[in-house]
């Protein structure tokens, strides 16, 4: 038989649990501008809410990934340089660094995340038609 003891010491710890909102082909149907102001709420029930500008509301379903997924952030990465530091008979550019004008611009990724559940988003009239079949084809 285990048993658990709670001392003083050991606080009620939140742990970070990081979800990837998927609006799947939402934009397809309505313009969402980049800088869209929106607000999530009651992300601690099955059906999480997402308003769009005030106007545009969809309801959220939360579906398990298989296995874990990474979200990265990316940033602009210095161009590598090459310096030339010793002599040769065909360096003219000792001591100089060369940038090669060829090389394309370099991103440099860090992970900052992993998660495991992915909140999908669908428009609030297709839950309220889905519902609507359902009680139908059972009727």
């Amino acid at each position: 038989m285990a048993t658990t003891s709670c001392s003083p010491d050991h606080k009620d710890e939140e742990e970070e649990e990081y979800v990837l909102l998927d609006l799947d082909n939402i934009p397809e149907h309505v313009d969402i501008p980049p800088n869209a102001s929106y607000v999530l709420s009651g992300l601690d029930t099955l059906n999480p809410v997402m308003i769009i500008n005030n106007k545009l509301k969809l309801i959220g379903e939360y579906k398990e990934t298989i296995g874990t997924c990474y979200a990265f952030s990316e940033s602009e990465a210095r161009p590598v340089v090459h310096e030339e530091t010793g002599p040769s008979e065909t360096n003219l550019f000792s001591g100089k660094c060369i940038i090669d004008p060829k090389q394309a611009p370099a991103k440099q990724v860090k992970p900052i995340a992993s998660l495991h559940k992915i909140l999908k988003f669908r428009f609030l009239t297709e839950i309220n038609t889905e519902v609507a079949v359902a009680k139908k084809s059972i009727a």
